[in-house]
Parts: C-alpha cells; structure tokens; sequence
C-alpha cells in the first residue's frame, strides 16, 4: 500500500522514543499510513546512530555537552543545526521527503527547510515552547528587548513565516501563532499534550515503602530547569517540615538545576524528608504517583509558564491524584476544579494547599476522582491524536491538489 505522503520530523530537545510528545505523534502517522523518519540528539534511552522502531526510522547524532549560559546556548544551536543539516541531506537522498515537520526548542529548522519548501515539500512548525518567554523565564524578565531577546522573537517569526501548518499545544498557544505569528486560523491547529490511554489504562495499587516511615506522600515529577520553580517546592516542604513530621516528598526528574536543588534541600535540613531520584524508568514513576497522596506542579508565574501547558499535571490527573499548583491560566484550564491553586510564588501558600489535602482525606479523593474522570473523557492523547491526522489530511490534500 502506497503512503499518504514521507514525512521527515526534525527535533532537538530530546532523544527518541524519549519524548513522548513526539513519539506519540510519530506513532499515529506512521499508524495513518504515512512513512515516518526522525532526526533527533543521541541519549539516553536512544543511542543507535541508525535505527528502525515500529516502523519509523530514526537518525540520532551525538549530544552536545550540557549548556549553561547564553553562548553556549547559541553553540549548542549551532551544533545541533549543524548535525541535523547533514542528517536531513542524507534521508532527502536516501528516501525522500514531502514534508519537514520540526519541534522547537530551537527556533532554527526553518533555515534547513527553506530549500527544500522552494522545491515544493510542505513546512509544519510543532509549537512546544514560546523561546522569547523561554528566555525571559530563564535569564530574567529585565533582558526584555535585549539582542539576545530581540534575535529570538526573529527566528520565531521566520518559523511562523515559512510554515505551511502551526500545530499549537493549546488555546494559548494558538493565540500567539495568530496574532504574532499573522496566521490565519486555517493554518492553525490545536493538538494537546496528553498521556497515552494505553499507558495508564489502570491505576497501580500504592506502594507504602515508598513513603519511607511516613503517614503521607507528596510528589513531583519534571525536569528541574530554573524556571520550572522545584525550589518552590523545597522550601514550601522546609515549612511543612516545621509545622508537622508526617510527610515525606519525593523529586522525579533531572535538569539544569537537579544538583543545586539536593544543595539547597541540605542547606534547609530536609535530607530527611526530602529524596531526588533522577531520571527512572516509567515503571517506577508510576508506583511513585500511585503511592503519592499529593502531587504537586509548583511551576511559578512567568511569561511562560503561565500560558504552557505542563505535562505533568497530566500524568497527575491520570494517575486519580489531587493536584496543588499556582494559579497559572493553563493549569486552571487543564486542572480545573481537580486542583487546590495557591498564590502564585509564594511558597507558605503552596505549603499551606497541601498541608490542607494532606489533612482532609475525601476531598483527596474527591478530586483525585474529578481528575481521572477528566483524563479519560477529554485529556488523554488518543482523544487529541485525530486533530493531528486531520491538519496532516488537509496539508497533503493540498500538496497533492
């Protein structure tokens, strides 16, 4: 049977099948009947520098080392671009391609599309992160209009510019490809994060060791860069530690910050209390949400955060448990009545919102209820992953036409 069309898909922010996002997306177009090839940083989880899985081929090229300012930022760009220049050269003479599909961050795989839209192959921009509020939430909102700020919001524009198709993450999102991005509403389609149906098709039983000798347990699951806000989490679990000795809270994740985080939890006294397990397979992540009695998202308000959608929320939601965050737009929209919001950026109400979970069991539960009612009936991705198959129908109707 003929493919609908070759699609090729250009990502760096994490390895495949690593991110599941993109994973998920790949899967339900090669399951369509499109053929599928990815290009995407070596890691963990995906070390082949070749390699065919469910299908899809997978050309991996060795990561740059970590970054940690502004010019390395701009090398790790250059690199990255670089290496998957040479890649997308490759799959064009290999297999061919009617389609470049590319996920930010970088801003950047417009400039290897190019070409190639000249000759007719459609430009799709994936939508996962605003890098202008990505800058500004990382480095400070004061670098408003500064080179580096002003360079990003041009790379946006040129992805905006050259795209054929936005897929937007949510509502938020979309608003921006209109309205800074000068799309029209055609060109714009809504498909939203969300777990796999499949992957938490059952709640797991709770594991009680887990919680280390305590009566309770507070999670959190993420990747911990600065503007992820875990620190808010720390010290809102220095204050819990003072007012009572019946939790416990365990950190899922890594990043940027991973190491200065366990810093500060030895600085606040709370190795006790507090325990960093890195990056662990999904398997233990869910016997850890199973057994939280809290999960929290203490992402602060910032340009970013406030209009990006958090999948961890998700996999909360998906796994029945009741969720403490700040008051950000798009946790209210995915959340809604299944979380306690405190005061954005303040850790003593991000403390005091679970403290009042933890203390009252049916309302726990209730929305524990709430939230796994609403991942199976809106939010898991087999109710989004239609939306991506019908933007894809009518891009390659009109490459066809």
């Amino acid at each position: 049977m003929a493919s609908l069309g070759r699609i090729l898909h250009l990502s760096e922010n994490l390895t495949l099948p690593f991110d599941r996002r993109v994973w998920m997306e790949l899967n339900a177009l090669k399951n369509a009947g499109y053929e599928v090839t990815a290009i995407c940083p070596m890691g963990e989880g995906g070390r082949e520098p070749e390699e065919v899985l469910n299908g899809i081929r997978l050309y991996r090229y060795p990561a740059p080392p970590e970054t940690s300012g502004f010019v390395s930022y701009v090398w790790e760009f250059l690199y990255c671009w670089l290496q998957t220049l040479a890649l997308t050269l490759r799959v064009f003479a290999r297999h061919g391609f009617d389609v470049i599909h590319t996920a930010n961050p970088p801003d950047t795989f417009w400039a290897i599309a190019l070409p190639f839209k000249l000759a007719g192959v459609k430009f799709v921009f994936d939508h996962h992160d605003l890098c202008p509020e990505l800058y500004l939430s990382r480095f400070g909102e004061e670098r408003a209009g500064s080179l580096p700020h002003r360079l990003l919001q041009w790379l946006e524009s040129r992805q905006f510019a050259l795209a054929d198709l936005v897929i937007s993450t949510n509502e938020s999102y979309k608003q921006v490809a209109l309205d800074r991005g000068r799309k029209r509403p055609d060109q714009v389609r809504v498909v939203r994060s969300g777990p796999s149906h499949q992957r938490f098709a059952t709640v797991r039983e709770p594991d009680p060791a887990l919680k280390r000798g305590k009566p309770y347990l507070v999670a959190y699951l993420g990747v911990m860069a600065p503007q992820d806000g875990v620190d808010h989490l720390v010290r809102a679990a220095q204050v819990l530690k003072s007012q009572r000795s019946d939790v416990s809270f365990t950190f899922i994740g890594a990043g940027d910050s991973f190491e200065d985080l366990k810093a500060l939890s030895r600085s606040l006294g709370l190795e006790d209390v507090c325990h960093f397990t890195g990056r662990v397979p999904d398997a233990e992540v869910e016997r850890v949400l199973a057994t939280a009695d809290v999960c929290v998202s203490p992402d602060p308000k910032n340009p970013l955060n406030d209009v990006s959608t958090m999948n961890k929320v998700l996999e909360y939601m998906a796994c029945a448990k009741p969720v403490v965050c700040f008051d950000l737009r798009e946790h209210r929209h995915s959340a809604r009545e299944g979380a306690l919001y405190a005061e954005p950026n303040r850790d003593e109400d991000l403390a005091a919102c679970i403290a009042q979970l933890l203390d009252d069991a049916p309302l726990r539960e209730r929305l524990g209820a709430i939230n796994r009612q609403r991942f199976l009936d809106v939010l898991a991705w087999e109710h989004n992953a239609g939306e991506l198959i019908a933007a894809y129908e009518g891009l390659c109707a009109t490459r066809r036409a």
